[in-house]
């Protein structure tokens, strides 16, 4: 009798996890993906895009007419979410190309420790202090302005199990 299960299923197996020798808790992948399948065509500028594995912000695009026996082809340059790195690609317009699922949260500065580190707080009054600030003009002006006792708010992107603070705000006062 063959094994049905043999080769590539589609099914995920869950993980079981014994503590204490006695009880068992199952837990499986939530299933979210970091990136999404979009026609290459149907991406504008100002929008995301997977560029040679990198997430990536469309500064540029173009689009050439499709030849004799070709096809259209779509010229992406786009600029990386967190280091900035400019990369670019050529594809045809009716391929599909990867979109990172892209996050951006608003934080109020809590502390920032010795080493960096922000401690950040988000409207449902939840801390955390896993990012780093920046040795960039924005992270000397996070610095100074926390140093003057300012209330102000910070902008964090998210893509791809990767994180950085982007932008600052004052907070207004009522």
């Amino acid at each position: 009798m063959k094994n049905k299960n043999k080769g590539s299923s589609a099914r995920k197996e869950a993980a079981v996890i014994i503590i204490n020798d006695e009880e068992e808790f199952e837990h499986g992948d939530a299933g979210a993906s970091s990136t999404y399948p979009e026609q290459c065509s149907s991406l504008r500028k100002g929008g995301h895009v997977l560029l040679k594995n990198r997430p990536c912000k469309i500064v540029e695009m173009s689009t050439s007419a499709p030849g004799k026996h070709g096809h259209a082809k779509v010229h992406l340059i786009g600029l990386d979410l967190f280091t900035g790195k400019k990369y670019e690609d050529i594809c045809p317009a009716h391929h599909n190309m990867d979109v990172p699922n892209v996050k951006r949260l608003e934080y109020q500065i809590v502390s920032i420790s010795r080493d960096g580190y922000l401690t950040i707080m988000d409207d449902k009054g939840q801390l955390r202090s896993d990012i780093k600030v920046e040795e960039d003009d924005l992270g000397k002006e996070i610095k100074v302005k926390f140093e003057k006792e300012e209330d102000f708010m910070v902008s964090v992107i998210s893509a791809m199990d990767e994180e950085k603070v982007i932008a600052m705000k004052a907070i207004k006062q009522p």
